[in-house]
Order: structure tokens, then sequence, then C-alpha cells
């Protein structure tokens, strides 16, 4: 058998653009290269279930097939591996081959197995599961407002959840995030900027589906928070951020989704505008994701011109310029660090944010949920995504918190589901500490830092 050669003769393609990106046999060489080098380092065997899967069967192989590595690994196999994988860019983090690092090797599992789930759904058709979860924004936009307590009971219906389970294979374990009473846009129309909003200039919002459609206190508490430290808000039109599709391997909506997210904030940037990102997914699309899809200078420069809403924060905490005429504390809490924001490598702003709030004591516990945009959503990984997240359930019971924070809403889900107590995001906390927490239909939030005390 023909050894496998570690150094790839030109670098992988990771862009759908071009023609070998869709080659099945380049696909099919790269799979059982990257996995050669996995197979042989073993750093990440812990860290899902691919690689335990994937290095059993070639350990397999090489003792039944006479095999010495990689090379026999099938189509099959890298199906099972793209489909345990969640994406939650964490081997990728910890890898030592990358070609951030300027190895050789050039070694990138989640792209890969991006690239091997996008072959597939050309080849097959993108799933009806997957359709249905691609496409937040669409549900949003019809659900979100006066009949989202109508929606919400009928979600919570375990008649109606078993039923989508069996069609649709969305788990009825999960809970699935509500709907708002109003949209984050139309609260925003209405809103009355703070008293000293604009000193500083203005920011582009980028909130997408989560905070337009199901949480739209998290959005509307960002734009208080910001006008707190003197910016105004705008938001420029938006769309999904375009996940949901790769997660489903439908590249060509996703590469849609970009194209129209960029050609609308640039414009915010032509105006001076910073993009200030509110969840984890959505930030790291934009950074790292639309410029692969599309390949632009616009696409590079949305990249550069987006930051986090709490990195943002943290930049004013570094400069002393945020403002600290908080209201009230915290107490102990546990922060969740996301696996999508911990990918862009700009560490844990929130925790350091948040620190400065008085009688607050911050414990960071890094572990993840098993959630990603949709996999942990789906009938057949539910189960297998609780068994992960028990690391991160464990963390948050041995701080004993009263307050959760985690940055992402998706991780909130699952914290949500198997302790009970409802997450806050950490603007919405920084809200309640300046005490500017904005009046939405529905009252107070479910997460707030009172009734998580309540809930104790």
């Amino acid at each position: 058998m023909q050894k496998i050669d570690l150094v790839p003769k030109e670098p992988p393609s990771r862009d759908p653009n071009e023609e070998r990106y869709w080659q099945a046999s380049d696909l099919e060489g790269e799979m059982r290269r990257t996995f050669e080098i996995c197979h042989g380092c073993r750093m990440c065997v812990g860290y899902c279930g691919t690689f335990p899967d994937v290095f059993a069967r070639i350990d397999r192989d090489i003792e039944t097939r006479g095999a010495t590595g990689a090379e026999l690994l099938d189509a099959e196999a890298f199906a099972s591996a793209t489909e345990k994988c969640w994406q939650c860019k964490l081997c990728y983090i910890k890898c030592p081959y990358t070609a951030d690092e300027e190895h050789q090797w050039m070694v990138d599992v989640p792209r890969l197995l991006s690239r091997e789930k996008a072959q597939r759904a050309a080849r097959n058709g993108t799933t009806l599961q997957d359709r249905l979860l691609g496409e937040p924004q669409l549900l949003g936009r019809v659900t979100a407002g006066p009949q989202a307590r109508i929606a919400n009971f009928v979600n919570a219906n375990s008649l109606v959840r078993k039923t989508m389970a069996a069609v649709a294979g969305i788990a009825d374990a999960f809970p699935l995030p509500p709907f708002g009473e109003t949209s984050f846009a139309r609260w925003l129309d209405r809103h009355e900027p703070l008293p000293g909003s604009g000193k500083r200039g203005t920011v582009a919002l980028f909130a997408t589906c989560l905070a337009d459609y199901n949480f739209p206190r998290i959005a509307a508490s960002a734009v208080c928070v910001l006008e707190k430290n003197g910016w105004s808000v705008e938001r420029p039109e938006q769309t999904c951020c375009g996940m949901p599709n790769l997660d489903g391997g439908d590249v060509s909506a996703a590469t849609a989704k970009a194209r129209m997210n960029v050609r609308s904030l640039v414009q915010a940037i032509d105006a001076g505008m910073t993009i200030v990102a509110l969840q984890p997914t959505c930030g790291y699309m934009a950074r790292k994701e639309w410029p692969e899809l599309l390949r632009t200078t616009d696409a590079r420069r949305v990249a550069a011109a987006t930051v986090d809403v709490m990195e943002l924060l943290e930049q004013h905490r570094r400069e002393k310029s945020l403002a600290r005429d908080f209201k009230r504390g915290l107490g102990r809490v546990a922060y969740q660090a996301s696996c999508h924001l911990r990918a862009q490598k700009i560490g844990y702003p929130a925790a350091r944010v948040l620190s400065v709030l008085p009688e607050t004591e911050i414990e960071v516990v890094e572990q993840c949920s098993a959630v990603d945009g949709t996999w942990g959503m789906k009938t057949q990984h539910y189960e297998s995504g609780r068994r992960f997240a028990q690391k991160l359930i464990r963390g948050l019971a041995a701080v004993d918190p009263q307050v959760v924070v985690t940055d992402c809403a998706l991780s909130a889900r699952r914290i949500l589901a198997e302790t009970g107590k409802a997450p806050l995001h950490p603007v919405e906390a920084l809200a309640e500490a300046y005490g500017v927490m904005p009046a939405l239909a529905g009252a107070r939030s479910e997460a707030s830092p009172e009734a998580q005390r309540r809930s104790e």
C-alpha cells in the first residue's frame, strides 16, 4: 500500500469557488492525509465523536486489513466523521499543524469536514431537516411579534414537538429559542436614545436571527449599554449569517447570505462605522468564513471592521473609558466561554469587563455546550450532544453560581435544559448592572439575575 505523504503538494482547497474544492478524488486524498496526521497526534481524541471514530477505524484496518495508516478509509468513514462533528472549531484552536501556525501540513479539520458535507449535499441534495434548520430568519420574520405567544405555546406542546421530531428531525427535548413579542428592529425604531449617546460616534449592530427575532432583549440591551458608553447604534439591513446553511452543506445559500450582508455592512463601514456582532457564531462567520466564501475586497473589509460587542467594551475597559456608574453587582457568576468566540482568538472579553462590577466574582468555565448552530437540535445528535456537554454542566455546578452568563444564545438553551437556569448574555448582565435594562413586551427576561436568584 502506498504511504501517505503528509506534506500536501499544493495547499488544501478551502475555496468553494474553485473547481478543485468539488473534486471527489481531491477531497478523498485530503481526508486521508489529514486523518493520518491526526491519528499520529491524537491531541483531540476527547473533543468530539469524530476523532475516536476515525482512530478506531484506522486501528481496525491496521489490525485486520494490513493498513499502515489512514489509506483504507472510505466514503462511509468520511461521512461518519463529518456527522459526528458539530463545528465547535476547538480542534483547530489547539492544533499545532495549522496554516496559522505556519506549519507545512496545513491541517484544518473543521473546514475539511465542512467540505465533505458540501460535496455530499451537492450529490444527494440538502435534507429536509437541514433546509428547515437552515432558514431561521424566514421563520422569525413571520412569527416574531404579536403572534409570538401563540407560536411559543405551540412550540412548548409535547405533541407538536414529537411531530416536529418525526417529520423534521428536530429533537423534542431541545428547548427551542422562543420568539420575541416584538422584533429588535421594531423596538429600535421606537427607542429613545439615552442621554450622551453618539458622543463617541456610531456603530452598526449585526444582530441577525437570534437577537432580531428570538431574543430581542439581547440586542436592545446592547443598544442601551453602548449608548451608556457614548455610542449611537444603527441596524443596517441584514440577514442570517449563513452558518445554519453551512451546517447542512448548502454552500450556495450561505454564499448568497454572505454577499447580501457584506453589501449592506460595507456601506456602514464607508460611513465610518464599526460592525458590532452580538453572537459569537455570527461574528465568526463575518470574520472567518465570509472572506473565504466571497474572496472579495469588501468581504475582507467587513471582516477587519467586525468586533464582538464585549470586545469593544473591553477596549474601553483597557483605555479606562468604560462607564463605571453601576447600580448593582451580580454576585458569584459562572461564565461559559463560547467555542466560536474562542475560535476568533480574542480571549474572554466579557469575563474581563464583568470583573469590574461591584460585588461580582467571575469564574470562567471553558467547556463546550455541543450545540453548534443546528447540530445539537437534531434528533440523531441530541443525546450525543448532551453527553459531551456534561463537562460544561459539571463545571457550572462546581462554581455554584448565582448567575450564569454565556455569549452564545444556543449554549444558553443547552444550559437551560440541563440545569433549569436561563443564562444571561453578558451585555444583558451589564444592562442590569447599569440599571438600563430595556423594557420590551413580555416583561423581564427569564434570564435576569433576579429570576436566577429566585430559582435557587
